[in-house]
């Protein structure tokens, strides 16, 4: 970019901003961006990658690096996307504009400047004249989830980066069903955001007194604790067998503790909480990665859980949407060694003991579904149907599995929606979030623990029952970064070249058909990539490629919404045969490890 035109952006946003720090940020780098030497180029370059474009407000919101500039999380990025939002809202619902009867409700996470960030946005939202409810500290994403719906707002926002590093934060918008926006109220918000010129702003106590912000906490916070602890199956079952399991947990210095502690306390269960990764702390000081999908990120409560002998660990990430688990090793006494779960892993179990228990209790619907992405293990698909049930599937991302929940109750799809699911450790397993939620599943987890405890089973043990039934299912994952101005370039130029030449062989085995989500076709290599006429997807348009491999196996590609990175996961079964499962995980192991030499083979090019 132009140098002129980048000092011209920084010293635009330099009047603009009124955050000090922020500012004083992008001052500095323009002073120093003026020396001819090292510093001044080092300034410069620093400059240009926080002005060589806005930060985007996508379908998912707003997530960035904090800091000064326009392509970086302040507090005048937030006022900005605030204001679109606002905007959008009262020309989409005028009538409740007009009466002054449009809400909005504002939670946010243990980051840095999650709080200031989260009133900016309140703020906003009442100098507009709606009126904003603002927890009194910081509340999991599920929550905000949970508030939009009992309160019956309009929509709603969450300040979290999730389980990013330190130096990021985020933006999520919701709608009023309690759902991240989907088509076409996101296409319709980002044209808002995009077409903000001057941005309303009220101060704390005009809004106050006028009655446009209200601070909430117990008012939502006990319907939550109850709603989780309704949702279980066998409360009587945890009151009777309690004392018999101790669990481990660590919030990863994040939001979840508060309700992880106090539902299971009242359930009569003992938690242990990871003393050094209890409170919230937006450095997270003793992880890299406050991700409950990273091993090392539960170090900590592993090494407690060893001391206490748990009979299971778990762990949420910063906004407690994401949930994970470790659980005693088989074959070892309990406290010598765990086995992490992975999130498919997580799914299966929770999808089986969901249809167990409504078919042990009576209660089975007759249109019984879950829901999971298209990028999660087709063991699930197996398990629903064990059951009579089905297994939707939809994009990747809670909102699509909130949209599919949204068009039952409507109507438009005669279902019954138990549980939704997608691989990267979200779950939900009530009606009342429409986002995954990591607390209700932490409480139904132990719950499942119990069950299978009563039945002389682990969880471990009533996994590899699965496997034995439906075949031994593993996963992979890879990702890869591209930082810069040049990343999204990059990473379409991979995308474009899967898809105009995909491979005839992924990991040795045939690709026999490539289902291009993006186009809305299924292709075929072996016929020379014809698309087949008459196939359609009942999918949104999205950037995805998925290569159906000649065994069954599905690798999908995709870029991240969320983040400059490129990711593909594969999905492959073997069967479990007369030699058992060890040797279906050697052959499971093998098929990957070939897959993932030919997708390195392209990417690190």
């Amino acid at each position: 970019m132009d140098r002129d035109l980048i000092v011209e952006r920084a010293q635009d946003y330099t009047a603009r901003e009124r955050d000090s720090a922020f500012r004083r940020e992008v001052e500095e780098l323009l002073a120093d961006s003026s020396r001819e030497d090292e510093r001044g180029r080092a300034a410069l370059e620093e400059l240009e990658d926080r002005f060589y474009r806005n930060l985007e407000f996508g379908t998912g919101g707003l997530r960035g690096l904090i800091g000064g500039g326009y392509n970086r999380m302040n507090t005048l990025v937030v006022k900005s996307a605030t204001q679109g939002l606002a905007t959008y809202l009262i020309k989409t619902f005028p009538h409740k504009a007009r009466s002054g009867a449009l809400s909005a409700v504002l939670a946010y996470d243990s980051r840095h400047y999650s709080a200031e960030f989260a009133e900016a946005a309140a703020l906003i939202f009442a100098a507009n004249g709606i009126r904003a409810y603002l927890f009194s500290g910081m509340r999991p994403t599920p929550e905000l989830s949970f508030a939009i719906r009992s309160l019956s707002c309009d929509t709603g926002a969450v300040v979290t980066a999730s389980h990013n590093p330190p130096k990021y934060n985020g933006y999520k918008a919701y709608w009023n069903d309690g759902s991240q926006v989907i088509p076409p109220h996101d296409v319709g918000i980002i044209e808002e955001v995009n077409r903000v010129s001057r941005i309303k702003e009220m101060d704390r106590e005009e809004a106050l007194d006028k009655g446009l912000l209200k601070i909430i906490d117990r008012e939502v916070d006990e319907p939550y604790q109850a709603m989780v602890k309704a949702a279980l199956f066998r409360p009587r079952l945890i009151r009777e067998r309690a004392a018999e399991v101790t669990i481990v947990y660590t919030p990863l210095h994040g939001t979840g503790a508060m309700h992880v502690e106090k539902v299971l306390g009242d359930l009569g269960l003992k938690v242990i909480t990871v003393p050094e990764q209890r409170e919230g702390n937006g450095d997270f000081p003793t992880v890299e990665f406050p991700n409950p999908e990273e091993a090392p990120a539960l170090k900590m409560a592993i090494d407690l859980g060893k001391a206490e002998k748990a009979d299971v660990i778990m762990a949420t990430d910063p906004d407690a949407d994401r949930f994970g688990i470790a659980v005693p090793s088989r074959g070892k006494p309990r406290g010598e060694d765990y086995t992490l779960i992975t999130g498919n892993q997580m799914g299966v179990l929770l999808a089986d003991y969901i249809f167990l228990s409504l078919k042990e209790l009576g209660s089975f619907p007759a249109n019984a579904a879950m829901v999971n992405s298209i990028v999660t293990t087709g063991m699930q698909a197996r398990v629903a149907a064990s059951y009579g049930a089905e297994c939707l599937e939809c994009l990747t991302g809670f909102k699509w599995i909130a949209d599919l929940m949204r068009r039952c109750d409507t109507g438009e799809l005669d279902k019954k929606i138990v549980f939704g699911t997608e691989e990267s450790y979200g779950y939900l397993v009530e009606n009342d979030v429409r986002d995954k939620d990591g607390i209700s599943a932490a409480a139904l987890t132990a719950e499942m623990t119990l069950y299978w405890r009563s039945k002389g089973k682990s969880l471990l043990e009533r996994l590899e029952e699965l496997y034995i039934r439906d075949g031994y299912w593993q996963e992979l994952g890879i990702s890869k970064y591209f930082q810069g101005p040049e990343g999204p370039a990059i990473m379409a130029g991979i995308m474009e070249e899967y898809r105009s030449r995909p491979p005839m062989l992924l990991g040795g085995i045939a690709v026999e058909k490539v289902r291009d989500i993006k186009a809305g076709l299924w292709l075929y290599p072996q016929a020379g990539g014809e698309a087949r006429k008459g196939e359609t997807l009942d999918l949104p348009p999205s950037d995805v490629l998925q290569f159906y491999l000649k065994d069954g196996t599905v690798v999908s590609a995709r870029p991240s919404g969320t983040e400059p990175k490129i990711k593909f996961y594969a999905t492959c079964c073997a069967p479990v045969e007369a030699d058992g499962l060890p040797a279906a995980r050697a052959e499971a192991a093998r098929k990957l490890e070939a897959i993932n030499r030919d997708i390195r083979a392209v990417i690190d090019r």
